[in-house]
Formats: C-alpha cells, sequence, structure tokens
C-alpha cells in the first residue's frame, strides 16, 4: 500500500468488495460476550464408543458490538473428549475470555484468537466465540458469513451418523432417513461392542440402504490397532468409503501399522484438534484424511485446517460434534463455502433428534441436501422465549 492509497481502498480489498461497509463500521468494537447454557432432551440418545448423549446441554455464545449487533453461536460440551463440561464453557468465557476481548475491534479476529489461546484447552468455548464474531461481522457487513468465507456451493450432500442399537434397528433408522429426507451417506458408529456385533449392524446397513449408498465406520477409538485390521478385513465386502478414528491417537507405531496397510481414507478426528496436530498426524503417516468440526475450531482455526489439506492433497470432512440446530448452520455455512470440504458428505443431519429448537426457522434437507440458510451472518434467528424457556442459569 502506498501513504496516497485512499482508507476504503484497502479496505475494500480487504472485504472483497464491501469495503464501503466495512468502513462505515470500523470502529465497532466488541462491547460484551455472553455464555448462556441451556438444555434441551435429544427423542433418542446417541451411544458411541466414547460416550452417550441423551440432553442437548450446550451453550449459546453471543457477542454484542458497539453498534447494537449480536452475532450468536454455541458451544457444545464434550468431556470425554476434550474436558469440558457445560459449567466450564461457561466459567471460561464469563470469567477468562471476555475480560480479555471486551473493547477489542470486532474485525481484529486475530487480535481476539491471539488472547483466547493465551489459555490452554477449551476448544469448544474459543470455537463458540470465534463463530459469534464472524456472524457479528456478517450481520454488520449485510452479507452472509457462508460468502465472507469464500462461498464455493450454496448445498452440501448430508450423511448421518448412526449410533449403537441393534443391526435391524440401525438398519430401520437408515432406510426410514433415506425414504424421509433422500439421505444416502451414513456414519456408523463402532468400537465398545464385540467386533462380530459392529460387523453384523455394517451389513445389515449395507442390505437395507443398497449398494448406491455410502457407508463409513467411526470407532472413536474404540478399537486396538489389531481389532480393527480384523474388522476392516472382515468388512471388505460391505464397501466402506473411509474409515474414523478406530484407535488411539497416543497408540503411536500401531497407528501408523493400521493405516499403511487401510486401503480407503482413515480420518483423524478426535486426534486433530488443532491445525498443528492436523500438520503431524498427516505427516506422520497417523491419518491419511482429516475431518473439520467448527465446533472445536471455529471458522477462522477451520480455515486453516481446510487450507492444510488442500495443500497436503488429503480428504477433508465435515464432521458432527452432535451438533444442535445453531451448529449445524455453522457446518454447512463452512463447509458449503470451502471446495475442499464441498467435494464429500457432510454430517449435518443429527438435530433432527433434538425434541425442539432455538431458531425461528427450520432447518430443511430435501434430496439428501441441505442449502444454506439466507441471510445476513449465519442466515438464523434464535427465538427468544424459547431460550428463556429452556436456559438453566436461572437469568
Amino acid at each position: 500500500m502506498t501513504t496516497t492509497e485512499a482508507p476504503e481502498a484497502t479496505l475494500a480489498n480487504l472485504a472483497g468488495g464491501y469495503g464501503p461497509t466495512l468502513a462505515m463500521h470500523e470502529s465497532a468494537k466488541i462491547a460484551s460476550v455472553h455464555a448462556i447454557p441451556y438444555a434441551i432432551p435429544y427423542r433418542k440418545p446417541l451411544n458411541f464408543a466414547s460416550g452417550s448423549i441423551s440432553v442437548a446441554d450446550n451453550v449459546v455464545v453471543q457477542v454484542r458490538t458497539s453498534d447494537g449487533v449480536v452475532g450468536t453461536a454455541e458451544a457444545l460440551p464434550r468431556p470425554y473428549t476434550y474436558g469440558e463440561t457445560q459449567s466450564s464453557i461457561v466459567a471460561a468465557i464469563e470469567d477468562v475470555f471476555a475480560p480479555s476481548i471486551v473493547g477489542l475491534g470486532l474485525f481484529a479476529r486475530e487480535q481476539v484468537r491471539a488472547r483466547v489461546d493465551r489459555t490452554v484447552g477449551n476448544p469448544s468455548a474459543k470455537a463458540a466465540i470465534d463463530m459469534a464474531i464472524w456472524d457479528a461481522i456478517g450481520r454488520t457487513l449485510d452479507v452472509s458469513v457462508h460468502k465472507l468465507l469464500g462461498g464455493y456451493t450454496d448445498s452440501l450432500t448430508v450423511s448421518h451418523m448412526l449410533g449403537f442399537a441393534a443391526p435391524a434397528q440401525v438398519a430401520a433408522e437408515a432406510v426410514q432417513l433415506y425414504e424421509r429426507y433422500g439421505i444416502q451417506s451414513f456414519k456408523i458408529k463402532v468400537g465398545r461392542r464385540p467386533i462380530q456385533d459392529d460387523i453384523a449392524v455394517c451389513r445389515a446397513v449395507r442390505e437395507a440402504v443398497g449398494s448406491q449408498a455410502e457407508i463409513y465406520i467411526d470407532g472413536n477409538r474404540g478399537w486396538s490397532a489389531a481389532e480393527a485390521s480384523q474388522a476392516i478385513s472382515r468388512l471388505g465386502d460391505v464397501g466402506l468409503a473411509r474409515v474414523e478414528e478406530l484407535c488411539p491417537a497416543d497408540d503411536v507405531l500401531s497407528r501408523r501399522w493400521l493405516v499403511q496397510q487401510c486401503s480407503v481414507p482413515f480420518v483423524a478426528d478426535e486426534s486433530v484438534p488443532t491445525p498443528a496436530d492436523v500438520t503431524r498426524e498427516i505427516l506422520s503417516g497417523a491419518a491419511t484424511a482429516v475431518n473439520i468440526k467448527v465446533a472445536r475450531t471455529g471458522f477462522s482455526d477451520s480455515l486453516r485446517v481446510a487450507n492444510l489439506a488442500e495443500g497436503l492433497g488429503i480428504p477433508s470432512n465435515i464432521g458432527n460434534q452432535i451438533d444442535g440446530h445453531i451448529t449445524t448452520a455453522c457446518s454447512l455455512a463452512f463447509g458449503a463455502s470451502q471446495r475442499v470440504t464441498a467435494r464429500h458428505s457432510a454430517e449435518l443431519s443429527n438435530y433432527l433428534d433434538l425434541e425442539d429448537s432455538l431458531l425461528t426457522g427450520p432447518l430443511s434437507i430435501e434430496g439428501g441436501e441441505m442449502r444454506v440458510v439466507d441471510g445476513s451472518g449465519l442466515g438464523f434467528e434464535i427465538d427468544e422465549s424459547k431460550l428463556e424457556h429452556y436456559r438453566i442459569d436461572n437469568a
């Protein structure tokens, strides 16, 4: 930039054509950050190797700007994976992160990232703050976050996670999802039962949905490498599209041995909570693909992971942290914004099992696809009466 270049021109370059609007709001600052815990039951629990969820005990995170704009996201407690609970997320945001970022410029996302990263861990709390700031930026500029992130396509193919149950029950659920929503991609949870039981479930689903459907498995680190190798071998005729986190990441040599003999992409998930972990896992030969979950890396670090995946030439999939409606909208916005993630089915449908939604409008799956929500920011609005009903902080 030369010293004679107009500030508005520089802003226009940085904002991809939204410079004049950005110039109007350049002075906007983060005025407050609030964490609101809530609880909505699931119609049925989702059981998997590392845990079980029967209630969405999540945290709505709201970032208010000095212009009065409110950006919203949510944090998902996953104590068995990242060590966070609902209470710890609220405390981290209200007591640690909010005081450190209030007063910063709304567009100073890297400054926000640097300050929250002074505290180790707490990925879900950090991710929710990041996404709420992106939502506030989009609403301030009156443009969708999906477009700000990249705007590659306006829809994604949907994949659904199937939890532990008897083979006939899991297969019936898959058929119902196909008949009602057109979903033809299924992740089957494995790793906690005897191997023959997991194999029986996979075979039942394949028989029920036919050869055209995509099937893959997720072990949530529940098998040893030897058990995983045996299972993959016995499932050869089922036609798995990929496998995910079949054994613990700290079984370093065994994991590399398993990946070397795996004929389909081996997806890293819980083992790659940061971009640095992605680099180490892929370059060490401990995985050949990676899951992106905006619930743990927000939008800013998810962009870093997507860029790493593209640079390393590996598949990158949008994963599901048993997302509620808000995080599903966030996952959709990000996944559809990037070419590397839009190539594959995205896990977007487990919100269907929730008994209620905090959003004023429904999310929609038609023909096995979900379209990006229209509107500024993330495109959704919170139903304040429902938030008041389901919040559990007695505010």
